[in-house]
């Protein structure tokens, strides 16, 4: 995507629809468009889970300087991007829908390294609920 320019510096490049469909496909086949923003819902198995989910993602929004929407409640939280200046879909909401993707689906036990990750077998330490 080229980014025009105007007095203010770079003007982000909105994406299409049909654009934003085929990156979600290629990048965030877990993600939707749906009204305007690109959405994801992630599914917990409790509100400490859920509030973690919420933090991880509030961190990653205030590093990238890009802040999404939220939806939370017991068990799931709902993860909405938008670029308000740009009125639209930009590089920046799939950049940043990526990251949260690879932190919040980690699953350090499945790469064979010394960190094991949450006990599948014990629901006491029950996290997200992995795609």
């Amino acid at each position: 995507m080229m980014k025009e320019t105007d007095s203010l510096g770079p003007k982000e490049t909105v994406y299409s629809e049909s654009g934003i469909m085929a990156r979600l496909a290629r990048d965030l086949p877990h993600w939707r468009y749906e009204n305007g923003w690109i959405r994801r819902k992630y599914k917990t198995h409790s509100w400490k889970s859920t509030l973690m989910v919420i933090n991880t993602v509030g961190h990653l929004a205030e590093a990238a300087w890009h802040h999404p929407d939220l939806k939370a409640s017991y068990a799931w939280v709902e993860v909405l991007l938008q670029n308000h200046e740009a009125k639209g879909i930009t590089d920046k909401d799939f950049e940043l829908a990526m990251k949260i993707e690879a932190v919040v689906q980690w699953q350090p036990g499945k790469e064979g390294g010394a960190l094991e990750g949450t006990p599948p077998a014990d629901q006491r330490f029950a996290y997200v609920k992995y795609d």
